[in-house]
């Protein structure tokens, strides 16, 4: 049987120095995971096919780790954990896709990158944070690396696939604020499933509607889908979700920009793909960023998430 639960939201207890670097870290594997989806998806994966993987990668790992938690929500927790489903997973994969099919691939990746800069500006109505100059200046110093790393030649500009792409970045960035602010009532391996099987429900049905029914599925194909539902994403969420608990929303969003870093490595490492200058120029922006926002000021007050 499935119980539910009326536990108050899991407050992350004062993290020490050692301890936080640790959840920092694993928090990371979540990003540098995601930057291995493109070369899976383009190697492994039906061709043509987005919104399959999208639900695929979401709908059975929430399944799976609604099995384990054995929780569900109850009360206003069905319409929050709804919310927060349909920001991280369902709109910002369905929107996602749709700037992937509308411009460049760097193009789409700068854009997500911008997310620590939305991050920044929406902490302050939703969290009651101030504006703070050093993460908007560590957000634009991580979107100039970014934009050097994936953007080369000319600049197609398509604006559906422009207005796609920010609201997809600030979708997850506005899910991982309110994530922060309503706080996590039951452990995370349940909170995780709530939220992939909320997004993956939204998924199924546009999946079927846009690209119907799925295609007949190779070994190649069922091991690129496996991949991604159990270590790009039920792997991956319940570390980014443990991480968006015990760390500043800031520092969540800036390790972010490891996934362009790690999908241009992949891609130069499998690939054969190319590695110029202005690359590792852009590389070391980025990591620089991503390091600097991690150095959060031992005086500042740690957030609590609130009901």
């Amino acid at each position: 049987m499935v119980a539910t639960t009326t536990s108050a939201p899991v407050a992350p207890a004062p993290a020490r120095l050692g301890h936080g670097w640790s959840l920092t870290l694993a928090t990371a594997v979540a990003p540098v995971t995601w930057g291995t989806t493109y070369v899976v998806t383009t190697e492994w994966l039906p061709p043509d096919r987005p919104l399959l993987a999208a639900t695929v990668r979401a709908l059975p790992a929430g399944l799976l780790l609604l099995a384990v938690g054995r929780v569900l929500p109850r009360g206003t927790w069905w319409l929050k954990a709804a919310v927060l489903g349909v920001l991280n997973i369902g709109a910002f994969f369905a929107l996602l896709f749709v700037a992937a099919y509308r411009l460049p691939g760097g193009v789409a990746a700068v854009l997500g990158a911008a997310q620590p800069l939305l991050v920044a500006v929406l902490a302050v109505p939703l969290l009651g944070q101030r504006l703070r100059p050093r993460s908007l200046l560590l957000g634009v110093l991580g979107v100039g690396g970014v934009a050097l790393i994936v953007l080369s030649g000319p600049v197609r500009l398509d604006p559906l696939g422009i207005a796609a792409g920010l609201a997809g970045t600030a979708s997850m960035g506005t899910g991982v604020l309110l994530t922060k602010r309503w706080g996590r009532p039951v452990p995370v391996l349940a909170f995780t499933g709530w939220q992939l099987t909320a997004g993956g429900a939204v998924l199924l049905p546009l999946a079927l509607a846009v690209e119907g029914m799925p295609p007949a599925l190779t070994g190649t194909h069922a091991a690129g889908l496996l991949y991604l539902a159990t270590v790009n994403t039920a792997l991956a969420y319940v570390l980014w979700l443990r991480g968006i608990g015990g760390l500043p929303a800031d520092r969540v969003s800036f390790l972010g920009l490891l996934s362009p870093v790690v999908a241009t490595v992949v891609g130069w490492l499998l690939l054969g793909e190319g590695l110029t200058a202005p690359q590792l120029a852009g590389t070391v922006l980025a990591l620089g960023a991503v390091v600097l926002a991690q150095r959060a000021d031992a005086a500042e007050p740690r957030e609590r998430p609130t009901g």
